[in-house]
């Protein structure tokens, strides 16, 4: 079984990352009106639960050995030593949303902002982390397991796949958003990537992707979709930043394991 554990995890990965990005099969399904929810929120969030089974009886049953690193060894420290750019990063987004957002011209009931802005935005950090820094990013640097820099191929090729997975939700914008929103995307997957294996923690990740992402709560308090420019315009230099600052992660030799 443990030389099949890379197929499965291969076909799993393809499995689960299909799922995140299409809704299926949960869109066939889910239709629930819930006040001023967007009824496709809990088709999300539905789903979500459909691959965290998936990916646990996979993980527990066919694949036992798979390391995901969902403890606490080195969560602590990796906050400390990696946190804070995270956290400036998740907080300029923030700004750059506010400002480029108003004036506001909605508002929503306190279930819509706790299930839009907060709840929906944790599944996507478990989520998304789980099948590309789990299970991607350690299924290419098995791959590479000969190469000695098969951790920074690893890494960097998980972000880029990270990064271009994220054009289906911007299809139809203009191509400013397009490209902004994949590099801004390909930096923050080094940047989780990064960190992850300095920590060999997979919650490490988690809790800074979740920070980032609820930083977009001002748009639960508008009609507006997409990007403004002025948003970009602050965004993209932020994440080219944190990206550089990644590689610099990256080639430090110090890791943390306890």
């Amino acid at each position: 079984m443990r030389k099949k554990e890379p197929v499965i995890i291969g076909i799993l990965t393809i499995l689960l990352a299909f799922m995140d990005i299409t809704g299926l099969p949960s869109s066939l399904f889910i239709n629930i009106e819930v006040l001023d929810i967007t009824p496709f929120y809990w088709t999300l969030m539905f789903n979500f639960i459909i691959i965290a089974i998936i990916a646990f009886l996979t993980l527990k049953y066919l694949c036992p050995n798979w390391k995901l690193g969902l403890n606490t060894n080195g969560l602590k420290t990796g906050l400390k030593n990696y946190g804070l750019p995270g956290i400036i990063v998740g907080i300029i987004s923030g700004m750059a949303f506010y400002i480029g957002l108003r004036p506001f011209n909605y508002r929503p009931t306190i279930l819509k902002v706790l299930i839009e802005g907060i709840i929906y935005y944790l599944g996507v950090s478990i989520v998304e982390e789980l099948y590309v820094r789990g299970l991607l990013l350690n299924l290419i640097e098995k791959m590479f397991n000969k190469n000695c820099n098969k951790t920074i191929i690893a890494i960097i090729t998980s972000s880029v796949i990270f990064g271009l997975g994220h054009i289906f939700g911007v299809l139809g914008q203009p191509i400013l958003i397009i490209i902004t929103k994949i590099i801004w995307t390909i930096a923050m997957g080094l940047y989780f990537g990064a960190i992850y294996k300095k920590t060999n923690n997979l919650w490490l990740p988690i809790i800074l992707h979740f920070f980032i992402d609820i930083c977009a709560l001002p748009y639960c308090f508008t009609t507006m979709q997409g990007y403004s420019d002025i948003s970009l315009y602050i965004i993209l230099p932020t994440y080219i930043i944190l990206g550089i600052y990644s590689l610099f992660i990256m080639k430090s030799e110090k890791q943390i394991i306890n």
